[in-house]
C-alpha cells in the first residue's frame, strides 16, 4: 500500500495560513522567534545541568530530558514552514511528511509519559524525602526515561504508519502548516475507524493516563506539605511543584483540545493556532518557567556567566 502511495502521491501541499494573507508574515515572524528563543532557552538549560555538579540530581536529569525533546519537537514542527515561507514553496515530499509526523508524535508522546514520570520524581522527593537517593537512583532515572522515549517512539510508529498505509486516493493538500496526523488523516477517502480507533486508545494511553498519575501524585504531595508546619518549608515545597504543574497545564490543555476532541467537529483554522501553541509556545516557555522559578537553575546560570562572561554577550 505504501507504494501505491508513494506513485500516486510524490509531495503534499501546505495551505498553511493562505487564508489570511495578512496574519503570515506574522507567524512566520512569531514562529521565528519562538524557535530561537527556544533553542537558546534550552540549550543553555542542559548545559547548566550538565556543567554544575549541583545539579546532577534526578529532578535536572528529567528536566534536560525534557528540554532535549523540546528542541527536537520544535524543529520538526517549525523549521520546514519557516524554510517553506524563505524559499516561497508549500509543499513537503511524501518521505518528508512521514518523517515529520513520526518525529512530532514521537517527541509529543514521550513528553505526556515524561511529564507524570516527573511527577512521581516530586512525589517521592517531597513525602518521603529520606528514601529518595534509593528510590530515585541513577539506574531508576535512566530507565524511566528510557522507558519514557521508547513508549513514544513505538506509539508514534504505531499512529504513522496506520494513518500512511491508507490510500490516499491522489488528495495532496493538507490544510495545515505542517504534517499533523489529523489534517493528513482527513485525506484519506476509505473508512478509517479503524485508524480512528488506534489513536483513540493511544490517546487514551498518553494523556488520561499519565494526567491521572499527576493528579494522584500531586494530591498525595499536597496533602503533604499541608502537613508541614513550617512556613518556609510548606513555600520551599510549593515553588519545586508549582513550575512543573504550570509546565503541565499549557502542555495537556493543548493535547487534550486537539487530540480528544470528536474528530467530526471540524475546526481546522482554530487547530492550526492551537497546534502553533502546542509546538512552539509551550517549548519555548519551559526553560523561562522553570528557570525563573527555581533558585538552583538561576544560580547555575549566574555562576556560568561569572566563569565565562563573553556568554552574556
Amino acid at each position: 500500500m505504501i507504494k501505491t502511495n508513494l506513485t500516486v502521491i510524490s509531495k503534499f501541499i501546505f495551505l498553511g495560513f493562505t487564508y489570511y494573507p495578512k496574519v503570515e508574515v506574522i507567524v512566520f515572524v512569531l514562529c521565528l522567534l519562538m524557535y530561537l528563543i527556544t533553542l537558546l532557552g534550552n540549550i543553555i538549560l542542559i548545559s547548566i545541568t550538565i556543567l554544575d555538579s549541583h545539579l546532577h540530581k534526578p529532578m535536572y536529569f528529567f528536566l534536560s530530558n525534557l528540554s532535549f525533546l523540546d528542541i527536537w519537537y520544535t524543529s520538526s514542527a517549525l523549521t520546514p514552514m519557516l524554510a517553506n515561507f524563505v524559499l516561497g514553496k508549500n509543499t513537503i515530499s511524501f518521505s518528508g511528511c512521514a518523517i515529520q509526523m513520526y518525529f512530532s508524535l514521537a517527541m509529543g508522546s514521550t513528553e505526556c509519559v515524561l511529564l507524570s514520570m516527573m511527577a512521581y520524581d516530586r512525589y517521592v522527593a517531597i513525602c518521603n524525602p529520606l528514601r529518595y537517593p534509593v528510590i530515585m537512583n541513577r539506574r531508576v532515572c535512566v530507565q524511566i526515561a528510557a522507558g519514557s522515549w521508547v513508549t513514544g517512539c513505538l506509539t508514534a510508529l504505531v499512529e504513522t504508519m496506520s494513518v500512511l498505509h491508507q490510500s490516499l486516493c491522489g488528495n495532496s493538500i493538507i490544510n495545515h502548516f505542517t504534517c499533523e496526523i489529523l489534517a493528513v488523516l482527513k485525506l484519506v477517502c476509505v473508512d478509517t475507524s479503524r485508524v480512528q480507533l488506534i489513536m483513540l486508545l493511544i490517546s487514551v494511553l498518553l494523556l488520561p493516563m499519565p494526567m491521572l498519575l499527576i493528579c494522584i501524585s500531586y494530591a498525595f504531595i499536597l496533602s503533604n506539605i499541608l502537613r508541614i508546619s513550617s512556613v518556609d518549608g510548606r513555600s520551599k515545597a510549593f515553588s519545586t511543584c508549582a513550575a512543573h504543574l504550570t509546565v503541565v497545564v499549557l502542555f495537556y490543555g493543548t493535547a487534550l483540545s486537539m487530540y480528544l476532541k470528536p474528530l467530526a467537529v471540524d475546526s481546522q483554522e482554530i487547530d492550526k493556532f492551537i497546534a502553533l501553541v502546542y509546538a512552539g509556545l509551550t517549548p519555548m516557555l519551559n526553560p523561562i518557567i522553570y528557570s525563573l522559578r527555581n533558585k538552583e537553575v538561576k544560580a547555575a546560570v549566574k555562576k556560568l556567566l561569572i566563569r565565562n562572561p563573553l556568554c552574556a554577550f
